[in-house]
């Protein structure tokens, strides 16, 4: 029987401490406003992204957020085809007298 009044002493403790630390906050709130979660990316804006900007970009990180390693598995492949359409974008656009050029007149032979 005593056990029983204290749990019931304890939880009316618990109760009031929870509402007044709700109420109790008056015009103020109680918590902060969160900063949204934003990507912090760096990513230039005044020139063409290139593999150094998408090895540099780091994602926030949230208890419940993505799986990081998936999310870097992404990263890398899109830092991989950039990197590749860069260099054949410089392969096509190379004078027509420079090693290696492709000519599509012929039909991408060299």
């Amino acid at each position: 029987m005593i056990v029983f009044f204290f749990l019931m002493i304890a939880l009316v403790v618990v109760v009031a401490a929870v509402t007044l630390a709700v109420v109790g906050g008056g015009s103020e709130a109680v918590l902060p406003e969160a900063e949204p979660d934003r990507v912090a990316d760096g990513l230039p804006e005044n020139r063409p992204v290139v593999r150094e900007d998408i090895d540099a970009l780091r994602l926030p990180v949230a208890p419940r957020g993505y799986r990081m390693a998936e999310v870097d598995d992404v990263l890398e492949r899109l830092a991989a085809e950039l990197a590749e359409r860069d260099a054949r974008i410089a392969q096509l656009t190379a004078p027509a007298d420079a090693p290696g050029r492709v000519d599509l007149s012929k039909g991408g032979e060299r």
